[in-house]
């Protein structure tokens, strides 16, 4: 007995003093906006950090401190390999800040990382200084199903003296949304029903504040206000 306790010990030690006792490949799963270097930097999981002294409760929350991942899994692959999996938080938009557009995730985080060029496959926003309003309005938008959201193609922040929540919509199909932040998700649910009512040929605006009614265009003043909001975006 004292000789096969010998021999463990000895086993041990040069388990220990060798690479498979060290991390060897670390492996980032589930990950689109975050890049596999950026989580595991912050992980702080090198091929130098012990394989069995890796707590996972520790590295889960280092990850999290990124600020747009919304879960994590650490699995540990014998021998010596670790695989963290991630679920991150989606993307319902994007924000233009000085000339740059930064996306938007469900949470109302914007990402640090921006693009020059207009994106296409998400509404971007506009005039969205404050962050209050900002994560009030991306609330909604998560709410919204996939099918409505892919319907809009910018939204403005356009605060009015009755109503400091107003926002104005500019679809897709070239109707135009009166709303409020407050109840957006719950009415603008409905705009399949409302547009599928009205004449495709006569554009105008759709206004969802108290009650719901169509305002057909009459000149080509709500033009040259896009073109103007559009600006000081």
């Amino acid at each position: 007995m004292f000789l096969s306790l010998f021999f463990m010990l000895i086993l041990l030690v040069i388990y220990f003093q060798s690479p498979l006792s060290k991390v060897g490949k670390v492996k980032v799963e589930g990950n689109i906006y975050f890049t596999a270097e950026k989580i595991k930097d912050v992980s702080g999981i090198t091929t130098n950090t012990g394989y069995w002294n890796i707590q996972n409760d520790e590295v889960i929350e280092k990850i999290k401190s990124i600020g747009g991942i919304k879960d994590v899994h650490i699995e540990k692959k014998l021998p010596n390999n670790i695989a963290i999996i991630v679920k991150e938080y989606n993307r319902v938009a994007y924000v233009k800040k000085k000339g740059q557009f930064y996306p938007v995730l469900e949470n109302g985080n914007s990402m640090e990382s921006a693009q020059a060029e207009l994106p296409i496959n998400a509404p971007i926003m506009y005039n969205w200084n404050s962050e209050e309003h900002l994560k009030e309005m991306t609330a909604q938008l998560s709410e919204l199903p996939l099918h409505i959201l892919g319907m809009i193609s910018e939204i403005y922040y356009t605060p009015k003296k009755n109503d400091p929540w107003h926002v104005t919509l500019y679809m897709n199909d070239g109707y135009e949304v009166s709303a409020t932040v407050r109840d957006f998700a719950e009415k603008m649910s409905n705009y399949p029903s409302i547009v599928s009512q009205l004449d495709p040929s006569v554009k105008g605006i759709i206004h969802l504040e108290v009650g719901t009614y169509f305002e057909a265009y009459k000149t080509k003043e709500k033009e040259g206000e896009k073109k103007e909001n559009e600006t000081e975006g």
